[in-house]
Order: C-alpha cells, then sequence, then structure tokens
C-alpha cells in the first residue's frame, strides 16, 4: 500500500527585532522567541483563513498547552528575522506548529514548536474537533470533503 504524504501549509513573514527585546549585549533575549512564534502563528492564521479572531467568531479560543524552543544562534537589535511557520496536521483537536526562525544571513537561529487546544469561551476542552475547524481542515486540502 502506498504511503500518503501529508500536506505542508505553512507561511512565512518577518519581524524587525525591536531594541526593547535585546539585552545589554544587543542580543534577542531567549524569552522573547516565544513571542516571535505568536508572531508566525498570527501572520499564518490570518493568511490561511483560521486566526484568532477566526476562533473567537466560532466561540473557541485556543491556548497553549506546551511550548518549545531550541536556540541555535543570536539575533541583535535592527535584524529582520524570517519566522516559518508550519501547521503539522493531526487528527486530534488540537494545533501543533512548528517554527523555524532565521538570520538575515539565512542562518536558523531558533526552531521550536506549540501546541494548543480547543477550548470553548465557556471554558469547557474540546475533545473532538470543532466544525469550524474540520471545515477548514477540507478547505485547505487536509480533510476529504
Amino acid at each position: 500500500m502506498p504511503s500518503k504524504t501529508k500536506k505542508e501549509i505553512s507561511f512565512t513573514s518577518e519581524v524587525r527585532v525591536r531594541f526593547a527585546e535585546t539585552d545589554p549585549l544587543g542580543i534577542v533575549w531567549h524569552g522573547n522567541y516565544i513571542q516571535y512564534f505568536e508572531d508566525g502563528r498570527e501572520a499564518f492564521g490570518r493568511h490561511h483563513g483560521i486566526s484568532y479572531l477566526d476562533q473567537k467568531a466560532h466561540n473557541f479560543s485556543t491556548p497553549i498547552v506546551k511550548s518549545v524552543c531550541e536556540h541555535k544562534l543570536p539575533l541583535s537589535y535592527g535584524d529582520v528575522a524570517t519566522i516559518k511557520t508550519t501547521y503539522v496536521d493531526c487528527a486530534a483537536a488540537k494545533m501543533i506548529f512548528k517554527y523555524e526562525i532565521y538570520n538575515p544571513k539565512g542562518a536558523v537561529v531558533c526552531t521550536g514548536e506549540t501546541v494548543q487546544v480547543f477550548v470553548e469561551l465557556g471554558g469547557e476542552l474540546s475533545l473532538v474537533i470543532p466544525p469550524f475547524f474540520a471545515e477548514w481542515k477540507k478547505k485547505v486540502g487536509l480533510l476529504d470533503g
């Protein structure tokens, strides 16, 4: 039986390192890379029609329950970093994203992953994929429709 390859859905965005994001040596403080992941996730969501506002319109939020961040090289004040955000498809009621952040020379400075779950705005954890998310997955070719 031939193996079915998963479709990769990604989006690439940029962020300029602000002075406030750096330490006294002018390099990005390590905790700010999680913020860059969020910048990438928000750009991905706006581009692919699954933004936080889209989720809220369907009475859901998607809090992060896991984050992983691996640092390779530093970014410095004034650098324009490229963030590649990739949605990792899975059958569970969650969203998994992988990240690659590149410096202006194209070298990988940071990689990571976040996992988000679906919570109804009233606070109830969804154990099944919400209908709006299943529709989104069909629209982008991840589910047969």
